[in-house]
């Protein structure tokens, strides 16, 4: 499988599957593909995996795409603007995203092999139910694992830092997009009363902790949400 990625700031990846190559996305992320690109939807792992999915902010079905007959074109465009980055997964590094993150996947087309060496997506929760109630975005996250490449919506630019063993990096509810399994996420609050209140900040910081790398995102879909609040009609 051969791609491009193309476009700003709205991206688009472009795939070159072979004969019998297939992709796994979810339901309404195809833009466009050729004539011979077979369509086939599926639970992808049951009812467990697919309830976890819908927790994970995804769609309870995914679509399987096969190119049949020769070389086949398939495109997967982003739903906000951003970035578009491909992740190579493999047995030794799984990695950790945000919710709805996922955008498509190669995988191979045996369905036994499929079965059991799929990139598995799962819900990824943290130890701590504190780190979901004041986290927001960091409770519930996917982990993507198993062996292939996959495409992540990222919201905005993108920044990576590699961090050392117990290197530390303070990051603001919402701008966390993906981190190695090795790190570990923390909640915990912002010190000083006035600080906590007045300083805009909101109450809590997620704190990534290394070894690993970690991804953070310049454009937050909630933070632009809530930037454009003021400016929405109130109905009055």
């Amino acid at each position: 499988m051969q791609y491009k990625i193309e476009g700003t700031p709205l991206p688009v990846v472009i795939c070159q599957l072979d004969r019998g190559e297939c992709m796994m996305t979810e339901k309404g992320s195809m833009s466009w593909m050729t004539p011979n690109m077979r369509m086939e939807t599926t639970s992808n792992g049951g009812i467990g995996k697919a309830l976890g999915r819908m927790l994970a902010g995804e769609s309870i079905f995914q679509n399987r795409y096969t190119a049949e007959g020769g070389e086949g074109m398939i495109a997967f465009a982003s739903s906000f603007p951003g970035t578009i980055l491909p992740v190579e997964i493999t047995p030794d590094r799984p990695v950790i995203v945000q919710k709805s993150a996922f955008l498509a996947g190669v995988e191979s087309v045996d369905i036994s092999l499929f079965l059991q060496k799929k990139l598995d997506m799962e819900i990824f929760f943290q130890k701590r139910l504190g780190k979901g109630f004041f986290g927001g975005e960091g409770f519930i996250m996917q982990k993507l694992s198993g062996k292939g490449i996959v495409f992540v919506e990222i919201d905005g630019s993108t920044v990576e830092y590699d961090l050392a063993p117990g290197q530390q990096m303070i990051v603001d509810t919402g701008y966390l997009a993906m981190m190695d399994a090795t790190c570990s996420m923390d909640i915990t609050a912002v010190k000083g009363a006035k600080n906590m209140f007045f300083g805009g900040e909101g109450a809590f910081n997620t704190v990534i902790t290394g070894p690993g790398k970690i991804v953070l995102q310049t454009m937050p879909v909630n933070s632009v949400a809530g930037a454009l609040i003021p400016f929405m009609p109130s109905g009055n």
